[in-house]
């Protein structure tokens, strides 16, 4: 290059001399010709004028020549220019100072091949450049000192650097003017081209030649220009200050001020000249402020915008035909809302490799360290680096996005990375980082919560591993919240997340798992911080209300074990769920629905059920019903709430295979649960029930203070037996059920709404018996159950065909006066209550026979002996036993009733037994003595004449001393007899003992 700025300025200085001899010549193409031959003799080039040369004298000598040619084959150069002018002063002619007026090159082009190393020509010894070689301003001010050069100008030019390995590197759209009229005067320089699709301008001033040829300090001034920028915020570049003209060749700058982009700058710096220029730059600034730099790269202008399908990518080629070192050293840096001080950055160029590195960067109360390299000559530069941080504030980091957290704490990092490109778009696809990042004393308050100790979460210190963008980021530790510990591993997807731009918007990507000491939280899905999530939840805890209480909740004091896995979409205002499974109380459904946040709360769902237990699902516990209810026990009271119906507004729809309360459930169901105004309501259509049908509506109103309920049920062909056992531990009762319920109730606890239950009800059974007691039996053993007592046995029964009672239900107790039973032995009525709140019975039942033991006949009053039934105590446990009391107190009647039966008294020794002869003494004793005696007896209380009878009914076998069961009197006398005092007549049938009932066995052994 050197050569070829002297061949230049030399063929300039030969066309002025050429002008001189010019008026001898002869011919256009003698002067062409002879113009080439000392050019090129001069230069050492090959120069060519191949068009025509026109010459003047006045007012300058001047000459313009078209179609000029250059070949320096030692150098690699040649050049084609379309045309070339240049005139001189008239004072040239007899001066030793040669005065240009003019050289303009007018669209050169200019190729400068590249030759392998191994073929460059060697610089001779000592031939004068080693110190300077490369650097054509020493050159050109020792011609400047013999010449003045007013102007000298390139148009349209273009430059191309050729290499056998690489492809053409272009120089377009040349403009170059220069200027420098006098040795003491300014020199001037400007120029403009284009590299690829990116244009530069430049301008380049001296205040005077004579100082630097004399080394003294020359004020200089430099600008330049780029579009688009080659990296954000360096769209132009200022430099002032004096420079210097060392001995070795070499250029200092003292004092100078630089501005880079809105950068202001102090400048040493030292240039050497050389086959590779080397810059070494000191920069120092008060207040230094990268955020233009981390600005988009400006669009290009309009004249040279390329599209969007050939735009290249940002690149740092121009920093690779020199080496450098620089230091920037700054009081103060500000990279959008963080701020920093005593910041120190060096770095060096070498050979097209940089090494940059950010020695301290104290920001707010923390601190930053970082290193990066790169190579420049890249089409796309690589960037590898390591970052450390001791503490960065985490809101302040966020506004690097445009974001605001709910984060606040230290962020510390220990990691490397690694990133492709200058632009934001193409870091973030490229950016790779590994190590360790870590909060210390962080905090994040969760979203939608007004209550301030329940909004935020605290780590004292949690570390995440990063082993690629490209794999999720683990974080794994322990937090406080409300002072518990919570275990968390969460998994975020870094790339998609960190680097996707609008956080707000798109959501992060996340697969979280919370264990709290009475809960788990599970997410799989995408969070905002917005508080927006989609995707897989599952919670689960073992006592909801527990769980609630510890977070100073209320309002679900009934649902113990809660568990939810499903897909969820949950904003702000919502929350809906699909595909879900959902368990309360045991009670698990599956299903979709939504919830509206809305005052009152909007719910909308449809759920799927295998089994549906109100009870559970209410918060019921179950319990075995008692074998004995302890005198005087009542049910457990317990409060009944309603008042949050009033919050919710709700149509779930229901399927069930089993639906029911408790023990007692129908099914398939298909209904629905509507809530709205504080009164929910269910109404179950025709279904399955106990081998029969039920059809049942259920009304539950909260809107008062004081909770209230209503009840419809109707009830046909149902199983008596299994519904009222698994009703209320009843076994006692069979048959096929058809009932009608209307109740109503209100009350603050449950033992106050039971007690409040009024309405009525039909009960009817067909084709069933009573268990425990066979009635007809009763009365075949009078005599025997007189004796020993009796014992409820529930393989006994009492058969009926029909049995049926109106009840009317007032303060908790459903009282009949119309009980009727119809059985093929015998009819009964009865009355009595059943006493809803305290779960007992009491019933009294009036059994008449029918006129033969063994079949349907009339009906035979038994007043006279009058055993009726009795029904009475738990549901669970009642006593059904025969009241003797009666029969006791008058015997004589009694007897008087057994010819009733149709057996052969006239054939009985009555009087015997009456007056208490022979075997009839001891009967007589039992009716008529002992027992009569005992009754009349003033001393017996009221009291022990009960208990006296209830133990009779109970068979108790070991009574109390003062109150032992009357026993038969022995005789011995009548146990040896061994045959009948008198045979039955001819013809008449005996039956045998075995057909016999036991009251007629009892009455043939009289007979003997």
């Amino acid at each position: 290059m050197r050569r070829f700025i002297l061949s230049l300025l030399g063929a300039a200085a030969l066309a002025v001399a050429a002008i001189d001899i010019l008026p001898s010549l002869i011919s256009s193409d003698w002067v062409r010709s002879e113009l080439g031959r000392q050019l090129s003799a001069a230069t050492g080039s090959s120069i060519a004028f191949n068009g025509p040369v026109n010459l003047s004298a006045f007012p300058y000598l001047a000459v313009v020549a078209g179609d000029v040619t250059l070949s320096a084959e030692a150098e690699g150069i040649t050049a084609e220019f379309a045309e070339v002018s240049g005139s001189v002063a008239l004072s040239s002619l007899w001066s030793d100072r040669l005065h240009i007026k003019q050289i303009a090159l007018d669209r050169p082009v200019i190729v400068l091949e590249e030759k392998p190393a191994d073929e460059a020509a060697p610089t001779p010894v000592g031939s004068g450049h080693e110190t300077g070689s490369g650097d054509p301003l020493p050159a050109l001010v020792a011609f400047l000192e013999r010449s003045a050069i007013e102007s000298v100008s390139i148009a349209s030019g273009t430059f191309i650097l050729r290499s056998a390995t690489n492809r053409d590197e272009v120089v377009s759209d040349i403009a170059l003017t220069l200027s420098a009229p006098d040795v003491d005067d300014a020199f001037s320089l400007s120029a403009s081209a284009r590299v690829g699709e990116r244009s530069y301008q430049t301008s380049f001033t001296i205040s005077t030649l004579r100082s630097l040829l004399e080394r003294q300090p020359a004020d200089v001034t430099l600008t330049a220009e780029a579009d688009p920028a080659p990296a954000p915020g360096l769209t132009n570049f200022e430099a002032s200050g004096q420079v210097t003209l060392n001995a070795n060749g070499s250029y200092q700058i003292r004092g100078g001020e630089v501005e880079a982009g809105e950068q202001a700058f102090s400048l040493n710096a030292l240039f050497v000249p050389g086959e590779r220029a080397r810059f070494l730059v000191d920069l120092e600034a008060d207040r230094l402020d990268l955020t233009p730099f981390m600005d988009v790269a400006p669009e290009t202008s309009q004249s040279g915008a390329p599209s969007a399908g050939t735009a290249k990518p940002a690149n740092l080629q121009f920093l690779a035909g020199f080496d450098a070192d620089m230091s920037i050293n700054a009081a103060a840096l500000v990279l959008g809302e963080i701020s920093a001080s005593d910041v120190s950055f060096s770095a060096a160029l070498k050979d097209g490799e940089l090494a940059a590195e950010l020695g301290h960067l104290e920001i707010d109360a923390g601190s930053l360290a970082a290193n990066v390299a790169t190579d420049v000559t890249a089409d796309e530069p690589v960037f590898r680096g390591r970052l450390a941080s001791k503490g960065l504030d985490i809101a302040k980091l966020s506004a690097l996005a445009g974001e605001s957290v709910p984060v606040s704490g230290a962020l510390t990092i220990d990691a490397g990375f690694a990133f492709r490109g200058l632009d934001g778009e193409a870091i973030r696809k490229t950016v790779d980082l590994a190590g360790t990042i870590g909060l210390r004393d962080a905090a994040y308050t969760l979203p939608g919560i007004a209550d301030e100790t329940m909004r935020e979460v605290k780590a004292k210190k949690i570390t995440a591993r990063i082993e690629s963008l490209a794999k999720p980021l683990r974080v794994a530790g322990r937090l406080q919240w409300r002072n518990k510990p919570v275990d968390v591993d969460l998994q975020i997807p870094a790339a998609d997340t960190i680097l996707a731009g609008n956080l707000s918007a798109a959501g992060i990507p996340l697969k979280l798992q919370v264990k709290m000491p009475d809960a788990n939280l599970s997410l799989d899905g995408k969070a905002a911080l917005a508080g927006t999530y989609a995707g897989k939840l599952g919670f689960s805890t073992a006592d909801l209300s527990a769980f609630l209480a510890g977070l100073g909740q209320s309002g679900a004091e009934s649902i113990g074990p809660l568990a939810f896995n499903g897909h969820v979409d949950a904003g702000a205002t919502g929350v809906s769920f699909q595909n879900a499974s959902i368990s309360v109380n045991g009670v698990e459904g599956a299903g979709s629905g939504s919830v509206e946040l809305a005052t009152p709360l909007k719910i909308m769902a449809a759920l799927n059920f295998d089994e549906l237990d109100l009870a559970r699902l209410a918060g019921a516990r179950s319990r075995a019903p008692q074998a004995k209810a302890a005198k005087g026990a009542e049910p457990a009271d317990v409060p009944l709430d309603l008042s949050a119906l009033r919050s919710i507004d709700a149509t779930i729809k229901v399927n069930a295979k089993k639906l029911g309360y408790g023990k007692v459930f129908a099914g398939p169901v298909a209904t629905s649960l509507v809530v709205s105004d504080g009164v929910a309501s269910l109404t179950l259509p025709e279904a399955p029930f106990y081998g029969g049908h039920v059809v049942a509506s259920l009304r539950a109103d909260g809107s008062q203070s004081e909770p209230s309920i209503a009840l419809k049920t109707s009830i046909s062909g149902a199983s008596a037996a299994p519904l009222l056992t698994d009703m209320a531990g009843f076994k006692y009762l069979e048959g096929s059920l058809k009932a009608e319920f209307d109740v109503t109730g209100a009350g603050g606890t449950s033992g106050a709404l039971a007690k409040s239950l009024q309405g009525n009800a039909n009960v009817g059974f067909s084709d069933g018996a009573i268990r425990g007691i066979d009635i007809a039996n009763v009365y075949n053993n009078l005599v025997s159950l007189m004796t020993s007592g009796f014992k409820q046995d529930e393989s006994k029964a009492t058969t009926f065909t029909e049995l049926g009672a109106s009840f009317a239900i007032e303060g908790g107790v459903a009282r009949t006066e119309d009980l009727k039973l119809v059985g093929p032995l015998i009819r009964m009525t009865g009355n009595g209550a059943a006493d809803l709140a305290q779960s007992t019975l009491n019933f009294r039942l009036e059994p008449r026979l029918v006129a033969s033991l063994k079949g349907q006949g009339a009906e035979i009053s038994t007043d006279g002996i009058g055993v009726p039934v009795v029904v009475e105590g738990s549901f669970a446990a009642p006593r059904i036993y025969p009241d003797l009391s009666d029969l006791l107190k008058n015997p004589d009647a009694a007897l008087a009733k057994l010819k009733d039966f149709g057996l052969p008294i006239d054939k009985l020794p009555i009087g015997d037994l009456l007056n208490g002869d022979g075997a009839g003494a001891a009967v007589k004793d039992l009716l008529g003595g002992t027992l009569d005696k005992a009754l009349k007896d003033k001393a017996f209380k009221q009291e022990q004449q009960q208990l006296s009878i209830e133990e009779i009914i109970g068979g108790d076998p070991a009574p109390k001393p003062d109150e032992a069961a009357v026993e038969i009197p022995t005789n011995e006398e009548a146990a040896k007899a061994d045959a009948p005092t008198e045979q039955p007549a001819n013809g008449t049938e005996v039956p045998s003992e075995e057909a016999d009932g036991p009251m007629e066995g009892f009455f043939k052994q009289l007979l003997r």
